[in-house]
């Protein structure tokens, strides 16, 4: 498992002085919460619909065991095999098993956060056979060196078109193309080959419906439906959270997913596919399921379990000021942004990954935005917690720590203190009242100025409004 997400705040550094970042991140900043703003207002109860969404991925959940076991009989009814990995590598293993029980030299893949995690594409090449990803943004970064996606929605939000029409310029050998649909249909032209000439499919699963044993499968290009229904063996890869009870459920959370994702009110593709083919039948010869543990049953016996709710929207990231300013990379794993910030630590690793639930504003838009209401700010301060009870921060913040909380519980010490800061920063902010660079915690003021005080503290100015008759404003 390769998680560097220890290095959060130096990589962090480097996206904010990455100019070329920059300008991709302003262009499409806003664009999905504006998206997603209107399709709430031409809703008539999104809160309701949050509610309900909300209770089916809670009720699912508190049941999991029960509705995994439903999933495999009615799976298996159909004619699918049900398989189970518990690791990361089990998940490589198992698709290179069934590879070549099927004689599988040629592989094509609709995008699979799951699959990110076991890193199966570079297992799939070490074995010698050939991946095709299809999703056009897993595409690129499959051509650009197996780049990590930045985005649950968007893997490649972070290029902007002009890198995208250089990297196809030298990977086709083509004419440089400028246009957007240009580009597409470029992708398009190379991909169809290999949708006709691939032995097996791999994809991801929305969710997986108990009652009748089939995966749900949302996208707006339409490869999931030729990556799944071309070749003749289909791999459905997703964690075990993904199970949803009822094609009903699973119905009343498409309403809430592409709206919460990218603003549409129905995603261009749902496919919903169950079991083999019979006689006479469209469809592949052979079905497997892939139900990933991965860490997944740690979290659901943990406080922070509601994180497993996640039906992977990227709303959250979406809205959040951190994420906006530096893109995904930086968290230094598979989820970024505030779902991220909880995911990783706990999949990989609070030790390997702590510095990511202080990744946060504790703005909570992420909280306010996510359909299924997972109280992401809750969970971020639950894990911070652990951090510092672990002593994995460093000494010198844990220091700082104690020292305020020391402070802080006796109140007359905190007012003096309080009020010699204040005539400190006071005299530091001079003239111009702007304080430009802070000896400690230079970072702060490093891309702005801080408004010094006036040098009383609220305190003070509070006994001064009492004292003069005056009500406190």
């Amino acid at each position: 498992m390769r998680v560097a997400s220890i290095e959060f705040k130096a990589r962090a550094g480097e996206k904010l002085a990455d100019a070329t970042l920059q300008r991709n991140l302003v262009r499409v900043k806003g664009k999905f919460a504006a998206k997603r703003a209107a399709a709430m207002a031409g809703f008539h109860d999104f809160e309701g619909l949050r509610e309900a969404g909300r209770e089916i991925r809670q009720r699912t959940l508190d049941d999991l065991d029960v509705w995994l076991g439903i999933f495999e009989r009615s799976a298996t009814a159909g004619g699918a095999t049900v398989l189970w990995a518990r690791t990361p590598d089990d998940i490589n293993r198992l698709v290179l098993e069934i590879a070549f029980r099927h004689g599988v030299r040629k592989i094509v893949k609709s995008k699979s956060m799951v699959s990110e995690e076991s890193s199966l594409d570079r297992a799939i090449e070490a074995a010698g056979l050939e991946v095709i990803e299809t999703d056009l943004g897993e595409y690129i970064l499959q051509i650009n060196g197996y780049e990590p996606p930045s985005h649950l929605v968007g893997p490649a939000l972070h290029k902007s078109k002009e890198e995208v029409a250089d990297l196809f310029h030298r990977r086709h050998k083509t004419a440089r193309k400028e246009g957007i649909e240009d580009l597409c249909l470029e992708a398009r032209a190379v991909l169809r080959e290999h949708y006709l000439t691939a032995d097996m499919g791999i994809s991801g699963g929305n969710f997986f419906v108990a009652e009748t044993g089939s995966v749900v499968l949302v996208t707006n290009e339409g490869n999931a439906t030729l990556a799944t229904g071309l070749p003749r063996v289909h791999v459905a890869i997703s964690g075990i959270e993904k199970i949803v009870p009822t094609l009903e459920d699973a119905a009343t959370l498409l309403r809430l997913l592409p709206r919460s994702a990218t603003g549409q009110p129905i995603s261009n593709y749902v496919d919903v596919l169950t079991g083999v083919r019979g006689e006479g039948e469209g469809g592949v010869e052979h079905m497997y399921y892939i139900l990933v543990d991965a860490g997944r049953t740690d979290v659901l016996a943990s406080e922070v379990r509601e994180a497993l709710r996640c039906i992977r929207c990227g709303a959250c990231m979406n809205h959040c000021p951190v994420y906006q300013s530096i893109g995904g990379h930086p968290y230094g794993w598979v989820y970024p942004g505030p779902i991220g910030s909880i995911l990783t630590p706990m999949y990989a690793g609070l030790e390997n990954a702590h510095p990511l639930p202080a990744a946060s504003t504790l703005c909570n838009q992420c909280g306010v935005v996510c359909p299924v209401k997972i109280p992401l700010p809750d969970l971020q301060r639950k894990l911070r917690e652990r951090t510092f009870e672990r002593r994995l921060a460093p000494w010198s913040e844990r220091a700082a720590l104690r020292l305020w909380s020391w402070v802080a519980a006796r109140p007359a010490l905190y007012g003096a203190s309080m009020r010699v800061v204040a005539r400190l920063l006071r005299i530091w902010g001079g003239r111009e009242r702007r304080i430009r660079r802070l000896p400690p915690g230079g970072g702060w003021t490093a891309g702005r100025d801080l408004p010094a005080p006036d040098g009383r503290t609220f305190r003070e100015q509070y006994a001064a409004r009492r004292r003069a008759g005056g009500k406190p404003r």
